[in-house]
């Protein structure tokens, strides 16, 4: 039966999420069923949630109307993070059929024996404390790229976060295991491998199911860079407390690894890092920074940044943006805070008005355009190596440079997912450079 029914796949959120998403995929396509795109036709169409901003909860059901007008009768599956933290909300959405949580959502194949509509939702979801055990994961087949997950859930306790809640306590993938799917992706022809988590950083906690560390990052760095096949492995978003000066000293000298860090700061004020119990100050932020432009000049560094957090005045905002301002960075995701439930933000005093949320997100918007263009500008005529995507966008390839430019050049499909030496020559009206072949 299950070879003539169709499943397509959401993904909201983060690169973890496409990671889950895809091997999910994977435990569908071993049933027999056939993978189609989200904008087919489909039998079930499974959306992964996410939860880290209002935003993602509105277009979730966005998400569903969508699914149902192309197929009213498809058996709709919610799993993810909003899942596990609103289970009843996304239940009570009309065309929702199951809802999954935490635990579930890998076995998901095996609460669908029969796909006829239901009135409300069916709810599988557990306490997030029983979500103690690891899932690897890895995205192979939608994306020139392979996001491998390594780490999952999150022991900090910042007070804006529902990370936490949705998926439990800091545990990892066995080192054995990493290095298995890593080379599993690599002999698929993948060029490259994105590392993701929810802390990554924190990798070697809970491995095994212990407590203690079994490896640290750094260890699972080095032996990831042994491993032949690999063209590029990249680092995604990491703690600044937890991206120490040897990691930085090994990625700058290593065989795979790229000059490119994603660190998080979320706000250029002490007096707000204090608010939000993040595990550093604005010191340790400085340094980080230092460190990576003194052994890789050429790096990339992105910074995630929160706008409108309570107790957020002026001042303290024109503190972060100076603070921005003034550092070697390259680019920044900005993200509006939004109250989330169960957190102990929600109850602050200083509420700051959405309208100055959103003038708030549009300056650190402008000067993440400005960061980004001095930093394109900064690496003009330089010879680098592109890797490139699989998209045809308006009759032209885009690609990546290993310090993470974004590049164009005109359609040729032969150029998907090679690597190609290249001289960067000048930046196009919308922000993509043009380059010569070497």
């Amino acid at each position: 039966m299950n070879a003539e029914k169709k499943v397509a796949f959401y993904t909201l959120g983060c690169k973890l999420n496409f990671s889950e998403t895809s091997t999910i995929a994977r435990s569908f396509v071993d049933e027999g069923f056939k993978r189609v795109g989200f904008e087919e036709e489909a039998d079930i169409y499974v959306i992964n949630t996410c939860s880290v901003t209002e935003n993602a909860d509105k277009r979730f059901k966005s998400i569903v109307n969508s699914a149902l007008k192309k197929n009213e009768d498809a058996f709709l599956i919610a799993v993810g993070c909003y899942a596990q933290l609103k289970p009843k909300e996304l239940a009570a959405t009309n065309g929702v059929d199951l809802v999954l949580g935490a635990t579930e959502k890998f076995n998901v194949t095996s609460y669908i024996n029969d796909l006829t509509k239901n009135n409300i939702g069916e709810i599988h979801s557990c306490e997030i404390s029983e979500a103690d055990f690891y899932v690897g994961s890895y995205s192979i087949g939608d994306r020139t790229r392979a996001f491998l997950k390594v780490q999952d859930g999150c022991d900090y306790k910042c007070t804006y976060c529902t990370i936490p809640l949705a998926r439990g306590i800091s545990r990892s993938d066995t080192l054995k295991n990493v290095l298995k799917n890593a080379k599993d992706i690599s002999k698929k022809g993948i060029k490259e491998i994105v590392l993701t988590g929810v802390n990554i950083g924190d990798y070697g906690k809970g491995e095994y199911g212990n407590k203690k560390h079994e490896h640290t990052f750094l260890e699972l760095v080095k032996e990831l860079d042994k491993i032949e096949g690999i063209h590029r492995l990249r680092i995604s978003s990491i703690e600044p407390n937890l991206l120490k000066d040897e990691t930085i000293t090994f990625v700058s000298n290593s065989k795979s690894f790229v000059p490119h860090f994603h660190i998080p700061l979320q706000s250029g004020s002490d007096e707000l890092l204090k608010k939000m119990k993040r595990r550093y100050l604005t010191n340790i932020y400085i340094n980080r920074v230092f460190k990576i432009k003194e052994t890789m000049p050429n790096a990339c560094i992105g910074v995630d940044v929160i706008v409108g957090f309570p107790g957020e005045t002026d001042a303290l905002f024109l503190e972060t943006y100076n603070f921005l301002n003034d550092l070697d960075i390259s680019y920044l995701h900005v993200f509006t805070y939004s109250e989330r439930p169960n957190t102990e933000a929600v109850e602050f005093d200083g509420v700051v008005q959405k309208k100055v949320r959103a003038k708030r997100s549009k300056m650190l918007r402008g000067l993440s355009a400005k960061k980004r263009r001095a930093f394109y500008d900064s690496q003009l005529g330089n010879t680098l190596t592109v890797l490139f995507e699989s998209e045809n966008k308006e009759g032209y390839i885009n690609g990546f440079t290993e310090n993470y430019i974004k590049v164009k050049s005109p359609w040729n499909p032969e150029l998907i997912n090679t690597l190609h030496k290249v001289t960067l020559t000048d930046i196009d009206n919308d922000g993509l450079v043009r380059f010569e072949f070497v």
